[in-house]
């Protein structure tokens, strides 16, 4: 049974710094490009960032490029999303979600998707 977990959201003040990291079981971690989703209250879940399989490559949502970085260490079947500078706007409950086996680049759209984790929130105060 594949399980993502999320952890290392919480409560930050505006231009703050947060990492959360999601760590995958159940699943050949290194087979599957990894994806970070968010969804505010009321709003649809919205693509933040996204890597390749081994990490060579990586996608950032326009609202987040230069501030968030997206990192994995397959050793430990983890991703990770490094938050900086971070805005109001920029609260959410954070997903992870792990693409299609093999699948070469990863996308964008929520279909790109086969597996979800629960979700962390992050919250920040201005």
């Amino acid at each position: 049974q594949v399980q993502l977990v999320e952890s290392g959201g919480g409560l930050v003040q505006a231009g703050g710094s947060l990492r959360v990291a999601c760590t995958a079981s159940g699943l050949t971690f290194s087979g599957y490009p990894m994806g970070w989703f968010r969804q505010a209250p009321g709003k649809e879940r919205e693509f933040v960032a996204a890597i390749s399989r081994i990490g060579i490559s990586t996608y950032y949502a326009d609202s987040v490029k230069g501030r968030f970085s997206i990192s994995r260490d397959n050793a430990k079947n983890t991703v990770y999303l490094q938050m900086n500078s971070l805005k109001p706007e920029d609260t959410a409950l954070y997903y992870c979600a792990a693409g299609h086996y093999l699948g070469r680049n990863p996308g964008s759209e929520l279909s790109d998707y086969a597996y979800w984790g629960q979700g962390t929130q992050v919250t920040v105060s201005s």
